[in-house]
């Protein structure tokens, strides 16, 4: 499976593994220990996969969600949920990813537990720095996607332009030509 990475980082790529949150039945894209490990190789946390278990994979949708409710205080400017905080905290203290260097350039390796904790700091960084700021939330009425706008301006209003963007300007485009 192709999984999508519009937001730039991992932490809040993670979080749009199940899109269409507002949605009566979200869309998961980690709905398996298999889809989780190709989304870990997949985003470059991991050079091959490792393996997940249903276990693993419950703890990296927990996780999700912790990272979930942490963005939308932020972007809400709402206190921390204390339940979110400690679980993010509880994984980010984990085992870090392997990195070593090799003759093609550098390889990372590890279990899922390693990955998970490497956006669970990622994690850390966005909410507790100074770019938290730049949270925004997806301007297309069916996304969730969360992303730093880092644009000139900060007038970024699309997760990504090829995809929502496209579709939000083509709606409006074609409602006019109607209207």
């Amino acid at each position: 499976m192709r999984h999508v990475f519009p937001c730039g980082m991992p932490a809040l790529d993670f979080v749009g593994t199940l899109q269409e949150r507002r949605a009566p039945v979200p869309i998961e894209r980690i709905g398996s220990p298999g889809l989780l490990d190709s989304w870990f190789v997949e985003s470059g946390l991991l050079d091959e996969r490792p393996g997940s278990d249903q276990t693993d994979l419950r703890a990296a949708r927990d996780l999700r969600e912790a990272i979930y409710a942490l963005l939308s205080a932020r972007l809400a400017v709402r206190p921390l949920p204390v339940a979110a905080v400690a679980a993010v905290n509880r994984q980010a203290a984990g085992v870090p990813v392997v990195m070593r260097l090799c003759p093609a350039g550098s390889s990372r390796s590890g279990a899922a537990a390693q990955a998970l904790a490497e956006l669970a700091r990622e994690a850390v960084e966005i909410v507790a720095g100074g770019e938290a700021v730049l949270l925004r939330e997806c301007g297309h009425p069916d996304c969730t996607h969360i992303y730093l706008d880092r644009s000139r301006g900060r007038r970024r209003q699309w997760c990504a332009m090829r995809t929502c963007g496209n579709r939000v300007k083509s709606a409006v485009l074609r409602a006019r030509r109607r209207g």
